[in-house]
Order: C-alpha cells, then structure tokens, then sequence
C-alpha cells in the first residue's frame, strides 16, 4: 500500500512538471517576447488571480453556510455575508476585469508605423502563401515560413481564399481569424532572436492538425542578408544529377502549380519553390526538409498528408525522384 501510495505522489509530482514545462517553448503564450503578447500573457495572469479570488470567496461561503451553527450569527450578518461575498465582491471584481481588458484593445488594434515591413499571409487549405513587401526593396513570394527582424514592428495583412483560418503565434502575438472575402491585420515587434512555431487555431478540414510554420526572428543584419538572398533567383543547375532533376521538375508539370524564378516554371496555384532548399521543413511545418522528406512528399502526398490538393506522382522511378528531391534541395 505504501508502495502504491509512493507512486501515486510519483505520478502527480511528473503531471505537475509537464504542465509547468506547458508554461514554455516556441509554442507558449505564457512565454511571451513581445510586447504584444506580453499584455496578453499579463492579462491571463490577472484574469486567473481574479478568477480566483471570486471562486476563493464562493468556496467559504459555501462552506461557512455548510458547516456554521446557527446560533452563532444572526440573520442580518448572514444576508450582509451574502450580499457582500456572492454580489458586491464577484460584481467588483468582473468589472474591473472587464475595464481592464477593454483598455489594451487599442494597443492590440494599433497599426505599425508607416514605411514598416509588411507581410501578407493567405492561409489556404492546408499551408501558407506568404509575400513580403519591404519599404526599400522589391516585393516577393515564399511559402510555409515567417522570417522577422528582431525589434522591428512588422504589419501583418492576412486573408484567406477558402475556408477561415485563424494565425496565431502564441510566443509574439494573439490569435487573428482569416477570413474569405476580408482582409484582418496585426502589428508585431519580436523582442528576442529565436525560434517559434505558428499554427491555425481554427478548425479548417482535413489536415487542420498539420498547417504550422516556423517563425525565425533573426537580428537585422542577419534578416537584411537573408532578404537580399531571396530576391535572387536561384542559378541554373550544373551538375548532372541536378540537370535531371530540373528537366524531370519541367517535364512532369510541376511549373503549372509551382514558381521558380528564372525558369520557365511560373505556377501560381501551390507554394512558390524559389528557395525552398533554404526552408527548414516542408508540407507546412509536417516534416524537415531534406532530399528524403521531399522524395517521399512527391511520391505519396495525399497519404503523408490526408486532403492535400496536389497530386502524388508516384508513378516516377526512384532514380528520378531522387534527382528530383535533390533539385529541390538546392534550391537555397
């Protein structure tokens, strides 16, 4: 029985650790670097600290009314103790609660600068179109990835073509739904250099579960070299086995859904492939990238990914999608 016991405490003690740990890491509103989500990580604090006093005070009662003599209050004590406890105190508390809350709308709703960044982000079903319109260089497209400058208020425009989705990325801001037929913005400033993850928070069909992307904050230098790298299209491929990739991307109608720049594949329908070698995953955040992952995305992409509207070309022999993946992969 003691034995029992021991592992019980055991077992409550590695609960009470995994949710702690729940409280960080590059998915967590309760781990915020930014302002933004510093106000919302504030304001849960406050909310569940008031939340908790009213239930504090709910309980006594509860248990004062259980457990009291009768004689040891009179009538006009009780019903002060019940006004006071269940309507004066709870009534208080939510109001400031409420007033609170209401005063960060404008600093949630604030635009960012004029002349700063702007990233448009389309979520579709199920991944991301993202296109970036730097105040002082030419615009361009990328896909399943956010880059951001550290201490840099950044305007997010977000929209969706299909269905609503919702982008949130709990570690720099709140959730935003996007919806058809109307355009929803969110101003953010990343306060520390890092990696975080984003998701959809609203149920959008089939592969919902599997429709993230990386958010890398970088420090300016760093994100002003990696904007100059994607405005330049990739070189011609050299080497033979890439030259067969490049051909059999080409040949089997890739370039009708995909762009690459400086090649003859300009498709519009599916995520732009320009540097996708630079990327560190694929299939909106389902897999790292790498020749492997990417030879088994075009063979078998309904499969890997339930609902997905591209095709699987598994009818390409291995040394081909081989050559392929390999392409893909140099594309930096």
């Amino acid at each position: 029985m003691q034995h029992a016991a021991e592992e019980s405490g055991a077992a409550r003690a590695m609960y009470a650790l995994c949710t702690l740990t729940g409280c960080t890491g590059v998915q967590s509103a309760l781990d915020p670097q930014s302002p933004g989500a510093q106000r919302i990580a504030d304001l849960f604090w406050v909310m569940t600290i008031g939340g908790g006093i009213i239930y504090v005070a709910f309980v006594g009662l509860s248990l004062y009314a259980m457990y009291a003599r009768r004689e040891q209050h009179s009538q006009l004590f009780a019903r002060r103790l019940i006004i006071g406890g269940a309507v004066v105190v709870p009534t208080v508390l939510l109001a400031a609660l409420l007033i609170h809350g209401l005063q960060m709308l404008p600093l949630q709703l604030a635009p960012a600068p004029q002349g700063s960044l702007r990233i448009h982000v389309s979520g579709e079903q199920w991944w991301w179109r993202i296109r970036y319109h730097p105040p002082d260089g030419p615009s361009f497209e990328t896909a399943n990835e956010i880059r951001l400058p550290v201490d840099t208020p950044v305007q997010f425009e977000l929209e969706s073509p299909d269905v609503i989705h919702s982008f949130w990325v709990p570690n720099l801001a709140g959730k935003v739904d996007m919806i058809p037929g109307r355009m929803t913005r969110l101003a953010l400033t990343a306060a520390r250099v890092g990696d975080y993850r984003g998701v959809c928070a609203e149920y959008c069909g089939t592969s919902h579960a599997w429709m993230a992307f990386p958010v890398v904050v970088l420090d300016r230098r760093a994100f002003s070299e990696w904007l100059a790298d994607q405005t330049v299209a990739p070189s011609a491929p050299v080497d033979p086995l890439l030259r067969q990739g490049h051909s059999a991307f080409m040949e089997n109608g890739c370039g009708a859904c995909h762009t690459v720049r400086g090649t003859a594949a300009q498709g519009v329908i599916g995520p732009d492939l320009t540097h996708v070698g630079s990327r560190g995953t694929i299939g909106a955040g389902l897999f790292a990238r790498n020749e492997s992952t990417l030879a088994r995305w075009i063979a078998s992409t309904d499969q890997v990914k339930p609902g997905v509207h591209m095709p699987s070309f598994g009818m390409l022999s291995t040394p081909t999608l081989h050559a392929l993946a390999a392409y893909l992969e140099s594309l930096k």
